[in-house]
């Protein structure tokens, strides 16, 4: 797992690249989140040389992967895809085949644009509740069953004090940091452009994590977030 494409091409392509040393028997597993035209060019590469190869990236955070529930969001051949889907299964609870070379990272961009937006909702209205002197634990419990729910209220609430083992919990120390997602978010807007899909929450929730980062917050959890609508 590899935090951008160019890290991703030299480890695949590079003078000394997996590729060029593996052989055509192995089975390469990518989880990083990346660009997918550097995804499909990976991908393709190893196929010239014989070699199965899917794109993997994960969903779940580091809570996920401590207990074996991640999701998988794979892109490849459905060969490919059965071959590793026992492999997936050890680590994840979901195993979803996304479709072609490229398409589990597709994916991945599309969920976690959703998640930012999601998170950035989720802070502000917990954060409303508390400028109006509401029981914030008890707002917490409403939205939970009612229809502002979302994975940011209900898993990884971004306000101290609402669930144990989060890292709003934990002085904001990353499950997932903001860094990685405003990188995220920055390959969603180039897909949307690219395929000139109109996207202006994303850009604006692409807008508001570059700033959190360029804050001092890229290290800390993308929950932190919070604490940029006024305790």
């Amino acid at each position: 797992m590899l935090p951008a494409g160019k890290h991703s091409r030299e480890v695949y392509l590079g003078e000394n690249g997996i590729i060029n040393k593996v052989s055509k028997d192995c089975l390469l597993i990518d989880c990083s989140t990346i660009d997918i035209k550097t995804s499909v060019d990976i991908g393709l590469k190893a196929k010239e040389k014989g070699i199965k190869m899917i794109d993997a990236p994960v969903s779940g955070g580091v809570m996920g992967a401590k207990n074996a529930t991640l999701t998988f969001l794979v892109g490849g051949s459905k060969d490919s895809f059965d071959s590793a889907k026992p492999i997936l299964e050890i680590m994840g609870k979901n195993i979803f085949h996304a479709g072609d070379l490229g398409c589990g990272n597709g994916a991945k961009i599309c969920n976690n644009m959703a998640l930012g937006i999601s998170m950035i909702g989720a802070s502000e209205a917990l954060m409303l509740a508390k400028r109006l002197n509401i029981d914030i634990k008890k707002v917490h419990e409403i939205m939970k069953s009612a229809s502002g729910n979302s994975w940011p209220i209900s898993v990884y609430p971004p306000l101290p004090g609402l669930k144990k083992g989060v890292p709003s919990n934990n002085k904001y120390r990353p499950g997932f940091s903001a860094g990685m997602m405003s990188k995220d978010l920055k390959l969603a807007i180039e897909c949307a452009e690219e395929v000139k899909a109109n996207t202006p929450l994303g850009s604006e929730a692409n807008k508001i994590y570059e700033k959190f980062c360029k804050e001092g917050n890229d290290n800390k959890d993308f929950s932190g977030y919070i604490k940029s609508c006024r305790w």
